[in-house]
């Protein structure tokens, strides 16, 4: 959800309640000032039969000049301008957070079973084993133990690796050597490595260099840059805090060994690192407000919007929620599949390949015709997945056609001439 135009909105009535507040200081304190100059008069001025009299012009006086000044009229045209910035944010925000969502409801069926499973993989993987087994139990779900059993290990390492506990990692992580060679991950080596310098901060000098006797051997042709350093670290062992190998020691490294522990764990486990439900709601977030708007729009056709298997436009997703490429056509706005692949033109477009066929057909002439099966025929297929997104600019196209009419017109002259 874009929210830039919520937060500009917001600063602006920010900036605008700044200047009103700002210049209502400065009346009252202009109003406060002539009040005072005269009260100070009036004290001065002696009891006598003309005392009221000039109490009374003075009075006058400060009443006329209050008038001049306009206290009243200065705060509300200030205050006026607030209230307008007050508006149009909260029609900003009536715009993006619309209340009714149901309109972009469409009814989808589901198996129970499916979303239940979901849900349920969703708090396991998040750790939270009470609620996921409170919901199987409550969804009668019978291979909830299955779903727990290899997220529950996952979980039990990392609470170890919160105390300092490697050990249960290094287990893990040994009873997958192969595998986890066999993706490049060195997550085997970082484990090593971090129980080195953990031996080396606490038990020493010896214990550390027995560990790495024991341990580094296999990782020798690999990691020989990483384990000479790891070595340096053994001149410092009683002052490593203040050496030039003090990084070892930084907390961000049990971090960063968590996390790739947890990404390698999912991986081996078939899973992805990222929740699936969480991610389907976040992308569902982020296109809700054109689904909504769409649906508007389509309200008088309902059930057209019900059965469409296709959106009629499309939604922009971040980054994060783009896993593969799609090309849409420019021309049919059709994704590619394997039967109608992206064509490079030699012009440097890429349309769909029934796009090129039904634009060659479409034309009536024969030059016409004939020049774009030549490109057609000179158009290269790109695969399907191609990553990132074909381009093709329609009105470049466009004059390109026009340049064909020009020269079909130019054709039929010449051939008009020869019959002559």
């Amino acid at each position: 959800m874009d929210l830039t135009s919520i937060r500009d909105a917001f600063d602006r009535v920010s900036k605008k309640q700044k200047v009103s507040y700002s210049k209502t200081q400065e009346v009252i304190e202009k109003v406060q000032q002539e009040i005072e100059k005269v009260a100070k008069v009036l004290i001065e001025i002696p009891n006598g039969p003309e005392a009221g009299d000039q109490k009374r012009a003075l009075l006058v006086e400060l009443q006329t000049k209050l008038s001049e000044m306009g206290p009243s009229t200065q705060v509300g045209a200030s205050q006026k301008e607030v209230n307008l910035a007050v508006s149009k944010y909260g029609k900003v925000v009536d715009k993006i957070f619309c209340t009714d969502i149901a309109n972009a409801y469409r009814d989808v069926q589901f198996d129970p079973h499916v979303i239940n499973q979901i849900v349920a993989l969703h708090f396991y993987r998040q750790g939270l084993f009470d609620l996921g087994d409170c919901f199987v139990k409550e969804a009668q779900e019978a291979d909830g133990a299955g779903l727990k059993a290899p997220f529950y290990e996952m979980y039990q390492i990392l609470e170890q690796m919160k105390a300092k506990n490697l050990l249960p990692a290094i287990v893990w992580a040994t009873r997958h050597h192969d595998e986890l060679q066999k993706k490049g991950s060195s997550l085997e080596f970082k484990l090593h490595q971090l129980q080195f310098v953990n031996c080396l901060h606490q038990g020493g000098r010896n214990a550390a260099l027995q560990y790495a006797r024991s341990s580094f051997v296999p990782f020798a042709s690999n990691h020989m840059t990483d384990i000479q350093r790891l070595m340096g670290c053994l001149l410092w062992a009683e002052r490593l805090q203040s050496s030039p190998y003090a990084d070892m020691l930084a907390a961000t490294h049990w971090d960063s060994v968590a996390t790739e522990f947890t990404r390698e764990c999912c991986s081996l486990l078939g899973q992805a690192y990222e929740s699936p439900l969480h991610v389907t709601i976040s992308a569902g977030a982020q296109a809700l407000p054109t689904l909504v708007k769409l649906a508007t729009i389509m309200a008088n056709k309902k059930q057209e919007w019900q059965n469409m298997k296709q959106l009629p436009v499309e939604i922009e997703l971040s980054k994060e929620f783009q896993f593969h490429s799609i090309f849409a056509c420019p021309v049919s706005r059709d994704p590619s599949t394997a039967e109608n692949p992206p064509m490079l033109m030699p012009c440097g477009h890429v349309l769909c390949k029934q796009s090129i066929q039904k634009l060659a057909k479409e034309l009536h002439t024969k030059l016409l015709y004939e020049l774009l099966e030549r490109h057609l025929y000179r158009s290269g297929m790109i695969h399907h997945r191609r990553k990132g997104h074909g381009t093709c600019c329609w009105s470049l196209i466009n004059q390109r056609i026009m340049a064909l009419h020009v020269a079909s017109d130019k054709y039929h002259g010449l051939g008009s001439g020869r019959n002559l």
